[in-house]
Parts: C-alpha cells; sequence; structure tokens
C-alpha cells in the first residue's frame, strides 16, 4: 500500500467499480463519488492527490467541479474522462486546467499509465532548483512562489511545469505548438491553444509581471512565449 490517494468521480457503477478496483490493485486509497454534488463537496472537502472527475455527471458536470477545485486547490492535479466525440470539451476542460485526459472507453493500462505519468509530474522539477524571477524566488520541487516581503503564492501541476519548461528555454521564444507537445504532452494538430494563453496570464499574476505590459513572460508575436532574463519593457515583436 503507498501514501497516494486518488478521488473517483464517475457516475457509472460498472465503470466505477472498475476503476476503483484497479487502483486498489495498484496500491491506491481511493475515494468514490458518484454524482456531480457529492463529487464536487468531497472534491472541495477531503484530502487527495488526484482527482479522476467524469466530465459527464447528474447534478454538477466534471468541469464545474474542475473550476471550483482549481479555485482552492490550484496545485491538485486532475485527469477528466471524456467521451470520444467530446473534443470541443476536452479542450474546455484544459483551458480550465485539467493536467490530462482519457477517452472513455479507456483501457485499465492507459489509466494507470496517465495516472502514474501525471504523479511524477507533481515531484516538480528532476533539480530541484530555484529561481528568482522579479524578485520572486520559484521552488519548482514544491510549486512555490516566495515574494520578497516573505509571503508566498502556490503553482499548480501546470503551472509549474510551463514555467520550468519555459526558464529551461529562456531568451527563445518558444511556440504554442511545442509547448503543448512538451508541456501538455498532447499533439497540437488542430488544437486551440487558448489553454496556454490563460496559463500564461495567471502565471504573470503569480510573477507580478504587468499583464497589460510583461517585462519577463513575454508574448513574442507569431512566434510565442519567451522567459527573459533580464526586464524587457517590449513584450510583442
Amino acid at each position: 500500500m503507498n501514501d497516494i490517494t486518488i478521488l473517483v468521480v464517475e457516475d457509472d457503477p460498472a465503470i466505477r467499480l472498475g476503476v476503483v478496483e484497479t487502483l486498489k490493485s495498484e496500491g491506491y486509497r481511493v475515494i468514490v463519488a458518484e454524482d456531480g454534488y457529492s463529487g464536487q463537496r468531497i472534491a472541495l472537502e477531503e484530502t487527495y492527490d488526484l482527482a479522476l472527475l467524469d466530465l459527464m455527471l447528474p447534478g454538477i458536470d466534471g468541469l464545474q467541479i474542475l473550476e471550483a477545485v482549481r479555485g482552492v486547490k490550484p496545485e491538485v492535479p486532475v485527469i477528466l474522462a471524456t467521451a470520444r466525440g467530446d473534443e470541443s470539451e476536452r479542450i474546455r476542460g484544459l483551458q480550465s486546467g485539467a493536467d490530462d485526459y482519457v477517452v472513455k472507453p479507456y483501457s485499465v493500462k492507459e489509466l494507470l499509465a496517465r495516472i502514474k505519468a501525471v504523479l511524477r509530474r507533481c515531484g516538480g522539477s528532476p533539480d530541484n532548483e530555484l529561481v528568482t524571477i522579479n524578485g520572486g524566488v520559484i521552488d519548482f520541487s514544491r510549486r512555490e512562489i516566495t515574494y520578497p516581503d516573505g509571503s508566498s503564492a502556490s503553482l499548480s501541476e501546470r503551472e509549474s511545469q510551463l514555467l520550468y519548461y519555459l526558464n529551461r528555454h529562456r531568451d527563445r521564444a518558444v511556440a504554442r505548438g511545442e509547448l503543448l507537445a512538451k508541456v501538455w504532452g498532447i499533439d497540437p494538430t488542430g488544437v486551440n491553444t487558448r489553454a496556454i494563453d490563460m496559463l500564461v496570464a495567471r502565471l504573470r499574476e503569480k510573477l507580478g509581471d504587468n499583464c497589460e505590459s510583461p517585462q519577463f513572460l513575454l508574448t513574442v508575436r507569431g512566434k510565442g512565449y519567451m522567459l527573459c532574463r533580464t526586464p524587457t519593457s517590449n513584450s510583442e515583436t
């Protein structure tokens, strides 16, 4: 038995039973909710390491739960379970802060692989390095920014991954397609990149970078985003 707890919110009894038994057989602890209302309540009140949310739920859907969780637990990874034809919903999920998704009907091996991949990414950067940006010290291992006045803010898993990747490629414009492939781990072909834009906006706020005229996390027109080592006054080129 390991110390990882997974919240499963799934209304289909057969799928729920199969997922729960699979996770328990792998040594995970499991918390279960059978509908949207109980799912949201448990998601906000209980302690867990990862949530697996079905999109289509009675009462409150998975996206509503995801948005509620992101409001109070930005660091907790979330995987969405979607129907095969729900591409627009998957995109909305990524835009709302989902860390990954599985498409029904999914195999047990795929589900476990995605859970393990997301949980590995939660551990922070391989170097556990500290990086200073605009006076704030980013600890990737703890997914946290500490400001000069001693206050701090947590980073979600995806925020930490994106910032870590941009930091590894500082002073280079990184295309949105590259970020989708390397950070999100998905094929960028035909995917709306609004999820990246929203994540960058949140990162700018946490970095204390002026969202209207950023100096550190820049938008490079026609190319993507670039993290700069020194303040730069012009963000659009």
